[in-house]
């Protein structure tokens, strides 16, 4: 029963990648279409956004905030393994989990687990 639970989990993933994929596709063909047609409307690839990952947060009083310096740590309100959320312009899209570059183990990034999101972020 241990075994069923791992490869569940990976068929999930490998449907998330497969959509991921073919989202990526189909943007991508619908910017060059655009762009070959001289359709403004391929310049909305191009528009910036902001892009945040929430690791937690944490509420502390005035005084707390002002005793920090450098070296101090702060315990923020998610546990390691738990979801992060994924936002764009104030919006949740997408959660994931912290996870170590392969190409750069110094560096992590944020592999998608759950894609859509809420009206506004919390």
């Amino acid at each position: 029963m241990s075994k069923a639970r791992p490869a569940l989990k990976q068929n999930e993933d490998e449907k998330l990648n497969d959509a991921i994929d073919q989202m990526r596709g189909i943007l991508q063909e619908e910017a060059k279409a655009n762009a070959a047609q001289g359709n403004p409307a391929g310049f909305i690839m191009d528009i910036p956004v902001e892009v945040q990952i929430v690791l937690g947060s944490a509420e502390m009083s005035v005084s707390e905030l002002m005793a920090l310096q450098r070296g101090s740590t702060v315990s923020l309100n998610r546990r390691i393994g738990e979801p992060v959320d994924i936002i764009v312009n104030g919006r949740r899209i997408a959660r994931g989990e912290i996870t170590i570059l392969e190409e750069d183990p110094s560096r992590f990034g944020v592999r998608l687990t759950e894609i859509g999101g809420t009206k506004g972020a919390e």
